[in-house]
């Protein structure tokens, strides 16, 4: 289900910090309520490996975040004891210590199922228990969300598991996005801070592609 364009869904989640503490987030009040946009980062597991990569990745560049006015989430489907567990363990050991952002802990998978993010190949219904059997870890793919300060989402991806993201291109579509609210222009392809952008109209891209 593509969410861009839409609000993002209205729902508490819980979520653990670096300091052990656990407590609801709703993503789309964090946008409006602070009037900032979110960066909503998904990955399948704690304990795992491209995993501590990205949530390293997003730490080194929060500060750049932050100058933009942009909260960053990460979030999975494990516990608020697992994240806590991996959040207490030192990076030279796999860990995620020195992560400051909160992470999600959909474990009852709530979001993830409304977001359609989740691993599942297939789902039968049996008869006999009374229940649905699935097929796949039931764990969300790395899926990527931008969700600006009215609570609408603004950019979607999804990777597979083994595609680790690049953190600089968030960083350059918030750069976009802030771009495209403040001045009305849009973003061509391969648009950086600083670069050329295009007027809205017919005139506007013939100049921009004749000078380019």
């Amino acid at each position: 289900m593509a969410l861009v364009g839409k609000k993002f869904p209205d729902l508490n989640v819980d979520a653990m910090n670096d300091m052990g503490d656990t407590f609801k987030v709703n993503v789309l009040e964090e946008a409006v309520n602070n009037k900032k946009k979110v960066v909503l980062f998904w990955y399948p597991k704690d304990f795992t490996f491209v995993c501590p990569t990205e949530l390293h990745a997003f730490q080194a560049a929060l500060p750049e975040f932050e100058k933009r006015n942009t909260i960053v989430i990460g979030a999975s489907c494990d516990t608020p004891e697992v994240h806590f567990a991996w959040l207490s363990q030192a990076k030279d050991n796999g860990g995620i210590e020195g992560v400051t952002y909160p992470i999600l802990a959909d474990s009852n998978r709530n979001l993830s199922n409304i977001l359609g993010i989740l691993d599942i190949t297939n789902e039968t219904f049996d008869e006999e228990t009374g229940t649905v059997q699935v097929e796949g870890d039931n764990v969300t793919y790395r899926a990527t969300y931008i969700i600006d300060e009215d609570g609408v989402v603004q950019h979607e991806s999804i990777n597979n598991m083994p595609l680790g993201r690049n953190v600089g291109e968030y960083i350059r579509l918030v750069d976009a996005l802030t771009h495209v609210q403040e001045k009305g222009e849009v973003c061509p392809a391969n648009w950086e801070e600083g670069k050329e952008a295009m007027a809205p109209n017919a005139k506007g891209t013939a100049a921009y592609l004749a000078a380019n």
